[in-house]
């Protein structure tokens, strides 16, 4: 295996864990709307704010880093 598909690889995966965690992010928040008492739909925009600040925020992280190296 030559560098760049080994580079490609990492991205790719680090991609998936990025993805998994801000679905993670996003259930919970969901999740702890409506034990609160929010209804389906309010919780279910919470957990989507939740979803895409998270992969907002970890995108940036992994470009800042990826830039680094």
């Amino acid at each position: 295996m030559n560098t760049s598909s080994i580079q490609l690889m990492l991205l790719v995966l680090l991609l998936a864990v990025v993805a998994l965690f801000c679905m993670l992010v996003g259930a919970a928040a969901g999740l702890l709307a409506r034990i609160d008492g929010a209804t389906y739909a309010t919780a279910l925009l919470r957990g989507a704010v939740a979803f895409a600040g998270s992969a907002t925020l970890s995108l940036a992280l992994l470009t800042f880093v990826l830039a680094v190296l």
